[in-house]
């Protein structure tokens, strides 16, 4: 098994038209020798898995090191089994930019497809939203999200693959989710995390050591009286931190962000938070209107007032950059790596249209893929 690295740049430009057809056609091969074989749910989990899902993008032929795989492999792959949707009972929604706004809708449509009643409709469409959200308030990393895939079966089990970008370091993050390993979508949900960089201090309020820290969250809005008037004394002053009376005083490891300050923005959705009964953090979290900001100065003001600090690890769990077969700073997982060739090499000898030249030159791939 070879094994290097792999830099989620970002890059610019269009995948040609020509390898992107080429990508469509090996795609929709792959996919459905796997899903015959191994069914529904084993795909979505394949493709919630960061290794498994980067190498299928290399063998589709694109820049393995460029985080234009990620949303040209799942355009390619959305386009591909578009067609077998009801036959086969996947369903791809979602997709990179203006497109990810549209996946609510289709998910709706697509969900006709899958003969689901309303209520597991919705449950869906809920499902995605908090996700997007989750991975743009709760982790708050650096990574602006720009894509956004959701995938779904007939039977209800559901994947996410989503990317975010950090023009300052000019690298990319993608974020894997799926259903089966999920009990609580905001409580360490992530099947795998890949990244270029890792940070030292990254807010994470998935993360089972931040569950304190939100629920002093969830009982500071919950205390209606005393809410906005603590909130207004801890961000209306630069020298807050010296006029503090608070009981629990523990501030040691927030970053007081200076935006916080000029906060008339954010006492609009404080005053907003104020109105409503939340019987869950998530409930929180989704109210129009609460973003990083307004999740970063309720995690602070918890700190504060009830000593109740979040987690800033960095979850990111394959950092292809430094990662390698020495185990730093993660061993290779060889068994997963090794049936993920596997896997692809059966899909490959299986291939009808493709000649036996071209079988050869993706199992040489195959065999060769890097990462």
């Amino acid at each position: 098994m070879r094994t290097g690295i792999a830099n989620l740049t970002l890059d610019q430009g269009k995948c040609p038209p020509w390898l992107f057809e080429r990508m469509k056609k090996l795609a929709e091969l792959i996919s459905l020798i796997i899903i015959e074989e191994f069914g529904t749910q084993e795909f979505l989990k394949r493709l919630s898995d960061p290794v498994w899902f980067q190498s299928f993008g290399a063998l589709l032929a694109f820049d393995w090191n460029a985080s234009g795989l990620t949303t040209t492999t799942l355009a390619a792959l959305k386009e591909a089994l578009r067609p077998y949707q009801k036959k086969l009972g996947i369903f791809i929604c979602g997709g990179k930019g203006k497109t990810s706004r549209k996946t609510p809708q289709e998910i709706e449509n697509l969900s006709f497809l899958a003969d689901f009643d309303q209520k597991t409709t919705q449950k869906l469409i809920f499902i995605s939203k908090a996700v997007a959200k989750i991975d743009n308030c709760l982790l708050q990393d650096g990574f602006q999200l720009y894509h956004h895939s959701f995938l779904f079966d007939k039977s209800g089990n559901w994947c996410v693959i989503q990317q975010g970008m950090n023009p300052n370091f000019s690298s990319a993050r993608r974020y894997h989710w799926f259903s089966q390993k999920i009990q609580r979508l905001d409580l360490e949900p992530h099947s795998g995390i890949i990244s270029q960089k890792t940070f030292q201090k990254v807010l994470n309020l998935t993360s089972q050591k931040s569950e304190e820290n939100k629920k002093a969250t969830l009982a500071l809005v919950k205390s209606k009286k005393s809410f906005l008037a603590d909130l207004k004394i801890l961000f209306s002053s630069q020298k807050t931190l010296k006029i503090l009376t608070l009981p629990d005083l523990e501030f040691k490891t927030h970053p007081k962000i200076k935006e916080f300050i000029d906060s008339q923005y954010l006492f609009k959705i404080f005053q907003k938070i104020a109105q409503n009964d939340y019987q869950s953090y998530l409930d929180l979290l989704l109210t129009e209107g609460v973003g990083p900001k307004t999740i970063r100065a309720l995690s602070l003001a918890s700190e504060i007032i009830y000593g109740k600090k979040p987690s800033f690890e960095d979850p990111a769990r394959y950092s292809f950059a430094h990662g390698g077969k020495d185990g730093t700073p993660y061993p290779v997982d060889k068994t997963t790596y090794d049936k993920t060739i596997e896997i692809l090499e059966k899909a490959i000898k299986k291939a009808k249209f493709l000649s036996l030249k071209e079988k050869e030159s993706l199992l040489f791939r195959c065999k060769n893929l890097s990462l």
